[in-house]
């Protein structure tokens, strides 16, 4: 028996697997709010299940206040995650060591901006490095939702699209799962999430496996960057959740330009640059706000959906897309036609980038500069120490954020850790946090008491268990 198990996990650790994941949280700001549910199932790249599922809770700490309208939806009372929880600390132990193993590929549904964002956020604070679990040891991540609108924009065939109320296209995962005759019982419960968007995934698979496999391929960013080369500024297909629902968030752009983190700006090509300066743009202008999204940054880590011109391959693309060979190769010969307006577009972008005000809290400090090795392995001291052991470690971190995130980390996870001096300073911190939430929060609690008294309830108990 014991072989039998090793050379199954010693085969789990060499071969790939996807591990779609889902979070349910306690509001919309990944850097604020806080992980309610983790719940996901590890696949092999045939999209059969490996193992059991995960479906686990996680208190929310004392620092926050959810977001009334958020729990409204999932119906997870904070009562309930330090009821059945695991604290942040521990959470992130099972993620980074159980989960989000070598060779994993981790894809959600929307979860490049927003679930990975928030595991990038409980990372940073829990002492661990925030992004070694997407890229170290074969790890790599993926997004089914732009995969969904790629699909519907240049291969349709073979499943059905919804369209909302408005008569516009919409790609909710509930109405795509319903539109095709797939499970998916309780929508806003991770889980549920989960499996539903491993049914989309088998099914684009099934019927567009070339297009699957494909944008599979680009979450590595060297493969992105044999389309999007600013050497040649070919045009390119590129799909986002920026673009219009009405061309089914597709365009076709040419790179024109450096940007941030080595990523670069690209044009919309369903305009004309010629017309624009002619018409809309001042001399003076001082932000590109004028040209947003006509200029996008394309971000080479966030597996964008990109393809080559060569995937238009019929009228009817082109039409789904809204454009013609004939316009993207005028608006091509303007745009090429004004190198300037590309050193232009990269020094307001510049500009713009050094704007943003420094994070008022270390938590919220999380792209403000990478650890030095002294203060990484310092880091790692903390997060393998236990409260014992944290009640005498008081390291010197050359890294400004670290003092007040350990003294935080501490409350949070190992209260019975902090000295007199340090709860003190701790419940200074937290009462300060919840003050400035508070308003905010009373006013949408008021707002639900009609629809879900229960849910009111819950939330004015536990409101009213943090106060001092």
């Amino acid at each position: 028996m014991f072989f039998i198990a090793f050379f199954s996990c010693y085969n789990l650790v060499m071969n790939k697997t996807f591990f779609f994941y889902d979070l349910e949280t306690s509001g919309l700001n990944p850097r604020a709010d806080r992980i309610m549910q983790f719940a996901g199932q590890r696949t092999d790249l045939d999209l059969n299940p490996i193992g059991e599922p995960v479906n686990i809770l996680v208190k929310i700490t004392p620092d926050a206040l959810p977001s009334p309208e958020a729990i409204m939806v999932t119906k997870i009372t904070p009562q309930k995650t330090l009821e059945d929880g695991y604290t942040e600390a521990e959470f992130c132990r099972i993620v980074t060591e159980d989960i989000f193993t070598p060779n994993t590929i981790a894809v959600g549904y929307n979860t490049v901006r927003f679930d990975d964002e928030f595991m990038r956020a409980i990372l940073w604070r829990s002492f661990y490095d925030p992004y070694e679990w997407e890229w170290k040891d074969g790890r790599s991540r993926w997004d089914i939702l732009d995969v969904v609108r790629m699909v519907r924009a240049l291969r349709p065939d073979g499943i059905k699209w919804p369209i909302a109320g408005n008569g516009k296209a919409t790609n909710r995962l509930e109405l795509i799962t319903k539109l095709n005759g797939m499970k998916h019982e309780h929508a806003h419960d991770a889980l549920s999430d989960v499996y539903a968007t491993i049914a989309v995934a088998k099914l684009i698979k099934e019927k567009q496996p070339e297009m699957f496999n494909f944008l599979l391929k680009l979450r590595d960013k060297k493969t992105i960057q044999q389309y999007v080369n600013l050497d040649r500024k070919n045009p390119i297909v590129y799909t986002s959740g920026r673009y219009s629902s009405e061309f089914n968030k597709t365009t076709v752009v040419a790179p024109i330009t450096t940007s941030r983190n080595g990523n670069v700006l690209v044009w919309d090509l369903r305009y004309n640059l010629d017309e624009i300066l002619a018409n809309t743009v001042p001399e003076n202008s001082k932000s590109n706000s004028s040209f947003f999204p006509i200029v996008k940054e394309l971000c080479f880590n966030k597996c964008p959906a990109v393809a080559p011109t060569s995937v238009l391959n019929s009228k009817e693309c082109w039409e789904r897309i809204g454009l013609t060979q004939e316009k993207v190769d005028q608006n091509y010969q303007s745009l090429m036609a004004h190198p300037e307006f590309a050193e232009k577009m990269r020094t307001i972008n510049e500009a713009e980038a050094d704007k943003f005000p420094p994070a008022e809290e270390p938590e919220q400090a999380i792209y403000e500069g990478f650890l030095n090795d002294a203060d990484r392995i310092k880091v790692s001291a903390v997060r393998n120490a236990d409260a014992k052991k944290l009640a005498d470690f008081h390291p010197e971190f050359d890294d400004e954020r670290l003092p007040d995130l350990l003294l935080h980390y501490k409350g949070r996870n190992y209260p019975e850790s902090l000295s007199e001096t340090e709860t003190a300073k701790w419940e200074s911190y937290r009462e300060s946090r919840l003050e400035k939430q508070s308003a905010k929060f009373l006013q949408s609690l008021n707002a639900i008491y009609e629809d879900d008294d229960y849910i009111a309830e819950e939330l004015k108990l536990y409101y009213e268990s943090l106060l001092p």
